[in-house]
C-alpha cells in the first residue's frame, strides 16, 4: 500500500517537474521568437511599402550612365 502511494507521489513529481522546468519554458521561449519573427517581418513590410512610395512619388529611374554593356570574351 505505502509503495503505490510513493510510486503515485513519485510519478506525480516528475511530471510535475517535466511541466514547469522543461514544458512551460520552452513554449514561452517558442512564443517570444515567434513574436520577434513577426515584428521583423512586419518593418521588412513597412520598409518595403515606404521605399516603393518614395519611388513612385520621385519617378525615380536608374540612371542610363549606371548600365554596363555585357561584352562576351572568348
Amino acid at each position: 500500500m505505502i509503495f503505490e502511494w510513493l510510486f503515485t507521489f513519485f510519478v506525480l513529481y516528475l511530471l510535475y517537474k517535466l511541466i514547469f522546468n522543461f514544458i512551460i519554458p520552452v513554449s514561452r521561449a517558442s512564443s517570444q521568437i515567434r513574436n520577434k519573427v513577426n515584428e521583423m517581418h512586419q518593418q521588412q513590410r513597412q520598409q518595403h511599402y515606404t521605399n516603393e512610395s518614395q519611388n513612385t512619388k520621385t519617378g525615380a529611374r536608374p540612371p542610363a550612365d549606371d548600365y554596363i554593356d555585357f561584352e562576351e570574351i572568348k
